[in-house]
């Protein structure tokens, strides 16, 4: 999933590891928003692969003793050769 910031540059990322982490943690989406203390709409935008800032990141690493990379993976734009 494409999308951009606040300065107009393309930025792409995936929370697949989230997910997986979820799985393997045996807890629903509405568990680790709870958990986390984040709103079920962060969760959708996340579950689309949106934009969520960084700050709910940390938050999210913290209570699940973690590293953005257990939370995110960035999938590198490929640039149309001219």
């Amino acid at each position: 999933m494409v999308y951009s910031n606040k300065v107009g540059d393309e930025m792409s990322f995936s929370y697949k590891p989230l997910w997986k982490m979820l799985i393997d943690l045996d807890m629903s989406k509405k568990e680790f928003a709870d958990a986390v203390d984040i709103s079920m709409s962060t969760i959708k935008r996340m579950a689309k692969n949106e934009y969520v800032s960084l700050k709910i990141i940390d938050e999210i690493c913290d209570k699940l003793e973690c590293t953005p990379e257990d939370v995110i993976y960035y999938i590198p734009n490929k640039k149309e050769e001219k």
